[in-house]
């Protein structure tokens, strides 16, 4: 039985919500669960935009023949290759024989990797600025590299004014019978887990997407669809804003995100108490346990705060392992443009303080403020003082940059 939704007299989602996924990417947790997207118009000749996961096949399949009312398929545009939007693009090409399949040569390449089917015979390749007619709808093409894999292109409908966006302008969420983000409270509800989606998945990226941006500046722009979640129809420069300052690396929020890994609570403490300084400073504050909360949240907060420190034992010599791979996930992802203070604990050789500083600073325009704090075993009372010219540093700041 189909569920779809309407977006336009002749255009409607035929995608499907996965609630049952736990790890989205096997990494990324995704507890309210995810949607993928895709997107049939009716015009003279029929265009679908994207398949979905085989998790959600039949649903789509049932959706995609609802439709189209026992019409052919004319066209199946393919914006993006993974595969949990490209992974039944077999299963669409073997239902709908007739159907030309677009995309760039990128693309076609990644197709002949993935599917045992030869569809080359029915490939129509396009380029930056090709277009395609099918009939009142003239589409043209937006190449997209790296946003976030190098064959990833964007449809723009010069008709309806419709961005077909790919990845960009996702969130994680499935859409509970929802389709426009205006039947929610995006901003409230749904902007942290599109920080998390975005920073996890495109947000090393950030100069491609500040490309795609300014060739989206150009277009005048009525609806936005993107693979992920909701479909966008107004008020998208808010989002919009988001976008600019995640992918430009630039803080939302002035104020502090304190991330710890403590083994018996001692490095806790410590940070439980420069937070406590910071408060009463007038600071705003975020504190994560990263044995607790998992590295993606912290990532997509790590975006979010101007100011950043961590505070980990020494463990084997080295950083304790869950900081260790929220350093990692947090380099890997390119952050920029942050104040990092430190704090180390260790009972015998403390180390992590350096290591957690060789792992930030080749990130550019990370700055180090105030002087670490080390620890030895627990905080002795005389160190006090170091946590207190340690949240005088980091207020001051702060205070500087308002």
């Amino acid at each position: 039985m189909h569920c779809t939704k309407r977006i336009t007299d002749d255009m409607i989602w035929v995608g499907a919500d996965d609630r049952r996924l736990a790890l989205f990417e096997g990494v990324y947790g995704v507890p309210d669960g995810v949607s993928y997207n895709s997107y049939l118009i009716l015009d003279e000749q029929t265009i679908l935009f994207d398949t979905v996961d085989k998790a959600v096949a039949h649903n789509f399949f049932d959706n995609v023949a609802y439709g189209l009312g026992g019409r052919k398929l004319d066209y199946l545009v393919i914006s993006h290759m993974e595969p949990d939007h490209a992974a039944t693009i077999e299963d669409i090409a073997l239902r709908y024989p007739e159907a030309k399949i677009v995309c760039n040569v990128k693309i076609r390449d990644m197709l002949a990797r993935f599917f045992p089917t030869d569809l080359s015979d029915r490939l129509h390749i396009v380029k930056e600025g090709d277009t395609l007619s099918t009939g009142r709808h003239e589409f043209t093409f937006v190449m997209a590299p790296m946003v976030h894999w190098p064959e990833v292109m964007m449809t723009y409908d010069k008709t309806d004014k419709i961005l077909f966006s790919a990845d960009a302008f996702g969130s994680f969420g499935a859409l509970n019978g929802r389709i426009f983000a205006d039947e929610v409270d995006f901003m409230a509800e749904y902007l942290d887990e599109a920080r998390r989606y975005y920073t996890n998945i495109v947000g090393k990226y950030g100069t491609q997407v500040q490309a795609v941006l300014r060739k989206a500046a150009g277009l005048e722009i009525n609806y936005v669809c993107p693979l992920h979640s909701f479909v966008w129809r107004r008020d998208f420069d808010g989002f919009l804003a988001k976008y600019l300052q995640w992918s430009s690396y630039t803080p939302e929020v002035k104020g502090v995100l304190i991330a710890y890994a403590s083994v018996y609570g001692h490095t806790e403490n410590a940070a439980n108490i420069l937070a406590a300084k910071l408060s009463d400073r007038g600071v705003r504050v975020k504190m994560y346990d990263t044995s607790v909360t998992p590295s993606s949240y912290i990532v997509s907060d790590a975006f979010k705060y101007s100011h950043l420190v961590f505070a980990a034992t020494t463990y084997n010599a080295g950083v304790f392992i869950t900081m260790e791979q929220l350093l990692s996930d947090i380099t890997h992802h390119n952050l920029q443009n942050r104040k990092v203070a430190l704090i180390e604990n260790g009972s015998w050789a403390p180390v992590s303080g350096k290591l957690m500083r060789d792992m930030l600073e080749g990130l550019k325009g990370t700055e180090f403020i105030g002087e670490k704090v080390t620890v030895k075993s627990s905080l002795a009372e005389s160190q006090l003082a170091e946590l207190d010219a340690l949240a005088d540093a980091i207020a001051a700041d702060i205070s500087a940059g308002e």
